[in-house]
């Protein structure tokens, strides 16, 4: 049976003349960093002072001895690396066992009876892009680094969130493979269902030594436990097995059902050739995957919207609540699989059920695919390509094939997964972003997204859907970004406009749009040690990475309130306050156009340090106002109130299962808090509809009433409209009790904040993480009226007095 042995132990990285030790997965950056010699890049401005390290070459040693590599009872000893990052040429013993130019690929070796100094030197990633831009020429990018020459995380050069961090490393496991006549070389399971059955195709690549050219072989493969069992002959190097699953249980996405997976593993077995014991079959190498049985397509039919872009799973069609994925970390091997589960159980709490894995990251680690098929988390995969023209000489199309074939294959047993994406915004920047001249016909990318990866896709990977990018239209035939069409992209509305106006247009699917704001404040604290906080001290502003990123936060909370003079605590609420309704004004909206609009991915659910972004989930894993946002306007029922053509409009928006009989109680009030009209009125909504209708004409304020509002609430479900903006609108001082108690099951830090409104009291928001850096909150941003309380859970404050409670809390006031 073929041997494992890791090699996660006893590396050094060379550095000024000495070995410094190397944790391996790891990088270059965070073994500086545990020896002490670079400072933490996340703190303070410290990324301009470790810019350093990207710009040199490094190397990785360890001894491999004879006993390593000898193997004894094997035939064959690999080398495997799972990743390194990026060019690296690989020597044993003094003699180069090869190179490497991609971060996002598997490597093998043979290294049988070879031992000696293993040595993994880096190129600098800046050295190999410069090398490849002269064979290729110049490209145009959106940033002034050269990541479309490289195939490595195109993130770590920076982004609009994040820092510049160029790495180099072996990001991810290594270990010797001993073997003996064959192994599995590739496993591509085909899972389908039809009419209760399950079916699973495995076509299986063999590799041979020279010794087992000859010898018979054979495949065993199982689903569950001998839920179906079946053999199969290799054929020289090849192998399908077919094996039928009766009465399977479906895979579903989160809200729509369970998500059973079932055991798939296969055995490489040598024939046995005559009788007797010593001729029994022997087990070679073995391959354990978990599959889930659904179907999945993608509805691109024309109607006259326009082209559709609707998510079908098991016949069901689906708005998706989305969000895109960023690495979790600008360092991605200190990603633990915990790490992964904590920030996809919170992404799943948030009522998500699709999550975008962005194409300037990473093809992420199993762990991450594992907990998407537990949680019913549906997977979208960006193929790695962002915001550039790619060139398709070689030595890159090699590499992009490759690596999309070796990436196809690993991912494809996953159920969660459901759709691969050529690329993101490429096709549009093309046409849109002066590309086209630019290039005056040289290659940028279309050869990939049009031709290479869709055959890719169709011949590894049939059993799902594929899209050439987004946003992308579906052909040339429309913009690439026309919102009637496929995918799109909302970005003018952050860049130039209100928020308000997301509500201008129902696109087909909106798969990027979002509102910035910085991070939680206990974040901040860490991240700028000392710094006396504004919007533009120092560390803010090296935090901040988007272009005119605080005009723009600014110019949202000038639109609806007046903008805080000095005073850092008030702007930081009011930009929370801003970024969460700002994207609940779009998936509110959107939402209650389905099925015209079939689904919503938020920029963006996590961040990869501590910065000012999009994010629901700050880089230190705090959640925003943003996230507790999102978990009411994507939960299975949503009640809103939109603003209509002369009067606001009732949404009753219903992605359960079962039909929603909503009691919803309409009122009229003044600012004062007395009720000028009042109407309870039913509304019967079907299972995953969306309902609208038009209010009594008694029950709307006056269009420019700065007196009076419309409050619509169903349940615990509320919505309020002011007629005018917040700054335009009479708010009373706002005036609420504050009462801690601590029940009687309640651990150390564990309070009930009750909060007693006698006013209007509009965006209430207790910041937990001023009570401490570990504490949490289980609510957001919430209005009350007068003479209603309001209960909040706080864990794990190490400050519980009600002063620090009552500081700790925000709501809006008057202009």
């Amino acid at each position: 049976m073929k041997e494992v042995v890791p090699l996660t132990e006893n590396w050094s990285l060379l550095h000024s003349g000495s070995q410094l030790p190397a944790q391996v997965p790891g990088c270059v950056h965070t073994d500086l960093l545990s020896a002490g010699l670079i400072p933490d890049p996340f703190l303070g401005t410290n990324e301009k002072d470790v810019a350093w390290v990207g710009q040199r070459a490094w190397t990785y040693i360890r001894d491999l001895r004879a006993a390593d590599t000898s193997g004894e009872a094997h035939e064959r000893t690999d080398l495997v690396f799972n990743g390194l990052d990026t060019a690296a040429t690989i020597t044993l013993g003094g003699r180069e066992l090869g190179r490497t130019r991609n971060m996002h690929r598997r490597y093998r070796f043979d290294v049988t009876g070879r031992h000696g100094l293993l040595e993994v030197e880096f190129a600098s990633a800046y050295d190999e892009a410069a090398s490849v831009r002269a064979v290729t020429g110049e490209r145009p990018n959106v940033y002034p680094e050269p990541f479309q020459y490289i195939r490595k995380m195109a993130c770590s050069f920076g982004w609009d969130w994040g820092p510049t961090l160029v790495t180099a490393g072996i990001w991810r496991p290594v270990r010797l493979e001993r073997w003996s006549t064959a192994r599995l070389a590739d496993v591509r399971p085909l899972v389908t269902v039809a009419d209760g059955t399950g079916r699973v195709e495995v076509s299986v690549e063999v590799e041979r030594t020279a010794q087992g050219a000859e010898r018979p072989l054979a495949v065993r493969a199982t689903v569950g436990q001998g839920l179906a069992v079946a053999r199969g002959v290799v054929e020289g190097t090849q192998a399908v097995i077919t094996l039928d699953v009766p009465d399977v249980a479906l895979w579903w996405p989160r809200g729509y059902g369970e998500q059973p997976l079932y055991d798939l593993e296969l055995v490489l077995v040598k024939d046995g050739e005559g009788t007797g014991p010593e001729h029994e079959e022997r087990p070679l190498d073995s391959w354990q995957r978990r599959i889930g049985f659904r179907t999945v397509e993608l509805d691109r039919s024309a109607d006259r919207h326009g082209t559709g872009f609707t998510l079908v799973v098991n016949g069901e069609r689906i708005f998706a609540r989305g969000v895109n994925w960023i690495p979790d970390d600008v360092f991605p091997s200190r990603v633990t699989p915990e790490r992964y589960r904590t920030r996809l159980r919170q992404t799943a709490e948030a009522g998500v059920d699709l999550v975008r894995i962005w194409g300037g990251g990473i093809y992420e680690d199993e762990a991450f695919y594992d907990a998407c098929d537990e949680l019913g988390l549906m997977v979208w995969q960006d193929f790695l390509f962002a915001c550039a023209a790619y060139p398709e000489e070689q030595p890159l199309r090699s590499e992009v094939e490759a690596e999309a074939r070796d990436n196809v294959v690993r991912l494809m047993p996953h159920p969660s997964l459901v759709l691969w994406n050529g690329n993101n915004e490429n096709l549009w920047g093309f046409r849109d972003w002066d590309w086209e001249p630019e290039l005056d016909g040289d290659s940028w990318g279309g050869g990939y997204y049009l031709d290479l990866l869709p055959r890719i896709v169709a011949e590894l990977d049939p059993t799902r859907p594929y899209t050439a990018g987004s946003p992308w239209s579906g052909s040339w035939d429309h913009h690439p970004n026309d919102p009637a069409h496929g995918t799109h992209h909302s970005w003018e509305v952050w860049n130039r406009r209100d928020y308000a106006e997301y509500r201008d247009s129902v696109p087909r699917f909106v798969a990027e749009f979002g509102w910035q704001a910085p991070p939680a404040m206990a974040t901040l604290r860490r991240a700028l040690p000392g710094e006396d906080l504004a919007p533009d001290s120092p560390g803010m502003l090296h935090h901040q990475k988007a272009e005119d990123g605080n005009g723009k936060l600014d110019r949202g909370v000038e639109r609806h309130f007046v903008l805080p003079e000095g005073g850092f605590d008030r702007w930081h609420y009011l930009t929370q306050v801003v970024q969460a309704r700002a994207v609940a004004a779009g998936i509110e909206h959107w939402r209650s156009h389905w099925p015209v609009c079939a689904g919503t991915v938020v920029w963006q659910i996590n961040d990869c340090w501590p910065v000012s972004s999009w994010a629901a989930i700050d880089g230190d894993g705090r959640p925003k106002p943003l996230y507790h946002e999102l978990r009411r306007v994507y939960a299975d029922r949503l009640l809103t109130l939109q603003p209509g053509d002369d009067a606001p409009v009732l949404a009753v928006v219903n992605q359960a299962a079962e039909p929603w009989e909503a009691h919803v109680t309409l009122r009229r009030m003044r600012a004062d808090g007395a009720v000028v009209a009042e109407r309870v009125i039913e509304v019967t909504v079907a299972a995953r509809t969306a309902h609208r209708q038009c209010l009594p004409q008694d029950l709307v304020p006056d269009a420019s009433s700065a007196k009076e509002f419309l409050v619509a609430d169903s349940g615990d479900l509320r919505s309020v409209h002011l007629p005018v903006t917040d700054k335009e609108f009479a708010y009373p001082v706002p005036d609420y009790d504050v009462a801690v108690e601590s029940p009687s099951d309640a651990g150390p830090g564990n309070v009930e904040v009750v909060v007693t409104a006698h006013t209007l009291v509009r965006d209430l928001l207790l910041q937990a993480d001023r009570l401490g850096p570990g504490a949490a909150c289980d609510t957001g941003l919430r209005t009350l009226l007068p003479g209603e309380h309001l209960r909040l859970r706080v864990t794990n404050a190490t400050e519980t007095g009600a002063d620090a409670v009552a500081a700790a809390l925000f709501c809006v006031e008057p202009a």
